[in-house]
């Protein structure tokens, strides 16, 4: 793979926009593939809960649905709407996507690739994060289920809050 850092790739937004990933330079990033009819579901309420603390200081959450797991059925547009309606999401939300096998997104086979976790790189579930120094080099990979609440210390430190 010709990428070096998260800054060489583009997404496509839960809007349908393309979004360059370099648009994030400068700031920590946790990216999670999330799902709206997991049991871990409510860590939404944890990420916003990130952004909403994190959000003024070089940081957001950037949330990348997919059903790969079959726990996001429907549209874009369903799951934006259960992200706003239920958990009140400000972060950005990109079009679903796979994140794992052939037709996976560039950006999930590099991620896996940099931190490849204890299943050999597969993502094991929903809610896998992976937290982005603002150079765009992967600092650390988080399982599905520890709780954002768990990360908030590694932000305020990467952030100089500490």
């Amino acid at each position: 793979m010709d990428a070096t850092t998260f800054h060489d790739f583009h997404a496509t937004t839960i809007d349908g926009e393309r979004q360059e990933l370099s648009a994030y330079r400068g700031q920590l990033v946790l990216v999670v593939n999330t799902a709206t009819q997991c049991a871990f579901t409510p860590q939404f309420r944890g990420l916003q809960a990130l952004q909403d603390r994190f959000g003024g200081q070089r940081f957001t959450v950037l949330g990348f649905p997919s059903d790969q797991f079959h726990q996001d059925p429907g549209s874009d547009q369903e799951t934006r709407d259960a992200c706003a309606a239920t958990y009140d999401i400000t972060f950005p939300l990109f079009a679903k996507s796979d994140v794992n096998g052939e037709d996976a997104l560039p950006l999930w086979r590099w991620l896996r690739e940099q931190k490849a976790g204890v299943m050999g790189g597969r993502i094991a579930w929903n809610f896998t994060k992976f937290l982005i120094a603002p150079d765009g080099r992967v600092l650390r990979r988080w399982a599905p289920p520890v709780p954002p609440a768990r990360i908030a210390g590694r932000i305020e430190s990467e952030l100089g809050l500490r």
